[in-house]
C-alpha cells in the first residue's frame, strides 16, 4: 500500500494515532479535533464499526476511492463529490527563502482558534474544528488586526504532511496570499524531509491551477463523503 493510500487510516493509525478514537475497523479524529474518519476498508464491517464511533443523527467525513453506495445501512449520503489528491513533485529550488519582506506570517494557535472557524465557515475549505490546529503548522496573515488568510498541515502520515485549510476572506483574495502560505508551507514541509500532498475539490478550477503552478500534480482521484449517521 501506498503511504497515501486510504491516507486518513493511514494517518490516525500512525503520525496522528495519539488523537484518534477507535472501534474495530474505523477510526475517527477526536470530536473538537475534526469530523474525518476512516475505515480499513469500506465492507459492513467498516461501516459497522464506524458506527460505533459516529452518535446517531451526528456526522463523518470520508475520503473513499470510489462514491458512497448507498447501500450501506444506517448512514446517509449529506454530501458528496469528486477530490483529486494532489502530490507536490518538485524539489523545492524554485521556492523563496521565506516570506515577502513586507508581509508578516503569523504561526496561529490556541488563541486563534475562533478567528479560525470563522474564516473556515465563511470560505468552506473543509472540515474545520475547535482544535483542528493541533494537528500540526497553521500560518496567518492579518489586516487592521482581522485574520484574513490561512492554510495549515492536517494529515500526516510517514513521509508525508497534508497541506490544508487554504482560505481567503473574500474581500481579501487576489492578493496572493494562497500562494504565499502555500508556498511557506511547501518550504517548511520540504525542510523537515517530508513530501507536501493535498487535497481539493474537483470543481475547484482556479484552486488546482495555482496547486499545478507551484509543482503538485494529481496522483488519484478520491471521492469526498459527507455521511449522517442514522
Amino acid at each position: 500500500m501506498h503511504p497515501l493510500d486510504n491516507v486518513v487510516w493511514q494517518s490516525l493509525s500512525t503520525r496522528h494515532a495519539a488523537l484518534a478514537e477507535s472501534y474495530d475497523q474505523a477510526r475517527r479524529f477526536v470530536a473538537e479535533i475534526s469530523t474525518i474518519g476512516a475505515f480499513l476498508e469500506p465492507s459492513a464491517r467498516g461501516y459497522s464499526s464506524l458506527a460505533h464511533l459516529v452518535p446517531s443523527g451526528q456526522t463523518v467525513n470520508l475520503a473513499l476511492d470510489a462514491p458512497f453506495e448507498l447501500a450501506q445501512p444506517g448512514w446517509s449520503l449529506v454530501a458528496g463529490r469528486p477530490m483529486p489528491q494532489m502530490v507536490y513533485e518538485r524539489d523545492g529550488s524554485e521556492l523563496p527563502s521565506g516570506p515577502p519582506p513586507d508581509l508578516q506570517i503569523l504561526t496561529l494557535g490556541a488563541a486563534d482558534a475562533a478567528e479560525m472557524l470563522v474564516l473556515t465557515e465563511l470560505t468552506k475549505p473543509g472540515p474545520f474544528a475547535r482544535r483542528t490546529y493541533e494537528l500540526g503548522t497553521y500560518l496567518g496573515i492579518r489586516c487592521d488586526g482581522k485574520l484574513i488568510a490561512m492554510a495549515g498541515e492536517r494529515l500526516k502520515v510517514p513521509g508525508f504532511t497534508e497541506v490544508s485549510a487554504i482560505c481567503t476572506h473574500p474581500e481579501h483574495t487576489g492578493r496572493g496570499y494562497a500562494r504565499i502560505l502555500t508556498t511557506e508551507l511547501i518550504r517548511r514541509i520540504l525542510g523537515r524531509g517530508e513530501t507536501p500532498f493535498l487535497h481539493v475539490r474537483k470543481d475547484n478550477v482556479r484552486a488546482i491551477e495555482l496547486y499545478e503552478r507551484l509543482g503538485f500534480r494529481c496522483r488519484v482521484v478520491r471521492y469526498h463523503a459527507v455521511l449522517r449517521r442514522d
